[in-house]
């Protein structure tokens, strides 16, 4: 800490899905020296400190930039708060994965090499630096297939390609999260299936990737729509089940059913958002168990959302949250009479579901209450570590 007694904490190294970027932010407005530093920008343009990789960049400027971050998070930070289950060093992935792009096997195979030799080591650092350590698993950096196969009816693994749940990945991600328990001081997901899988003591955080005052909620006013703007904006098909959903589009519009679809994909957060406006209704995932980040922005709209919600996994959220989900419950058989009852016997309930929802946002997704906490947590951390 500073001599004054002001907290250090740094966010890193991923932007996935702005949630480390909020933090950070919520945690400076209470009084925090809080920053947030992500490798790479994302189509979702999410707003970050700090971009640590350009483009154009040659990759042993990457590389140099990411021992140049190791260093500083040794010399600036009291706590270094890891997202996605990744530290700073580079981290192995399988030799065909999709990352490598069209790069040769040679370079494929140099990387892997690489990374096998470094991943995870600035996690013995940092702690002998006597650095807090901190952790959030947000979804697939802890999902494994061979879990989800044998445990879940339904799951996203048997939608996607094959390599991104291989027995050679899950046994790579089991060895990540025992590496994590051994260092880290406290360990969070924002994914209640994937607590199947991470240590007991890990903490279920819900997502505070929003500024509820940037998200004004207009109420209709009882406005029943006479056709009900449907919305789907998978950021990944397969893993968000796309596919039943456009069937059961499909199905209603053959019905003659009156609605109307809209399906985005790789829009910035800034542009989506207009088309979010429109929307009565969000269809979000309707295989992963739980609902996304997308989710939390239409709700905080005053939108209420479609999405499969696995009861067994919803023992690792609190009590009040459970009792107070406003999430429309719905599953692939299920999603077409899901849809039909509230497009047309139930439309008059979407305006009072739509403000069940923000209320539920402001309630639960708040940054600011989620940052209180962890600011909790980092001063027990450092304590112990005096």
């Amino acid at each position: 800490m500073k001599a004054n007694g002001t907290l250090r904490v740094l966010h890193c190294p991923l932007m996935v899905g702005g949630n480390p970027q909020s933090l950070a932010r919520a945690e400076r407005a209470l009084g925090v020296e809080s920053w947030s530093v992500a490798f790479r920008d994302t189509f979702a343009r999410y707003p970050c400190d700090e971009i640590l990789w350009q483009d154009q960049e040659a990759i042993w400027q990457f590389e140099w930039k990411r021992w140049r971050l190791l260093w500083r998070s040794l010399w600036d930070f009291d706590v270094i708060h890891f997202n996605f289950g990744m530290s700073i060093l580079p981290h192995w992935v399988p030799v065909d994965s999709t990352i490598f792009g069209s790069a040769p096997k040679s370079v494929r195979h140099a990387y892997q090499l690489y990374a096998r030799l470094f991943e995870l080591r600035d996690l013995p650092l940092l702690k002998r630096a006597g650095k807090g350590i901190v952790v959030t698993y947000q979804g697939n950096d802890a999902r494994q297939g061979d879990y989800c196969r044998n445990h879940f009816a339904i799951s996203p693994v048997t939608e996607v390609d094959p390599r991104e749940y291989s027995a050679e990945s899950d046994a790579h991600k089991r060895w990540k999260i025992r590496k994590f328990a051994s260092y880290a001081d406290r360990s969070y997901a924002l994914n209640p299936d994937i607590m199947h899988v991470l240590p007991p003591e890990t903490a279920f955080l819900p997502y505070a990737h929003i500024d509820l005052t940037e998200w004004n909620y207009q109420d209709p006013d009882g406005r029943i729509p006479a056709v009900p703007v449907v919305l789907h904006a998978p950021s990944h098909q397969g893993m968000k089940g796309t596919r039943f959903v456009q069937a059961a589009v499909a199905r209603l519009r053959a019905e003659g059913i009156p609605f109307e679809y809209i399906q985005l994909a790789g829009l910035s957060q800034a542009k989506a958002r207009e088309l979010y406006q429109q929307a009565d209704l969000l269809i979000d995932q309707v295989l992963c168990g739980w609902y996304g980040g997308l989710a939390v922005e239409l709700m905080a709209l005053g939108k209420p959302v479609v999405c499969y919600l696995r009861e067994p996994d919803l023992r690792f959220i609190p009590e009040g949250m459970r009792q107070d989900l406003p999430l429309i419950q719905a599953e692939p058989s299920t999603l077409y009479e899901v849809l039909k009852e509230w497009l047309t016997m139930r439309k008059s309930e979407l305006a009072k579901q739509g403000r069940k929802s923000r209320e539920f946002v402001e309630k639960w997704h708040d940054p600011k209450k989620i940052a209180r906490r962890l600011l909790d947590d980092y001063q027990t951390i450092l304590n112990r570590l005096i």
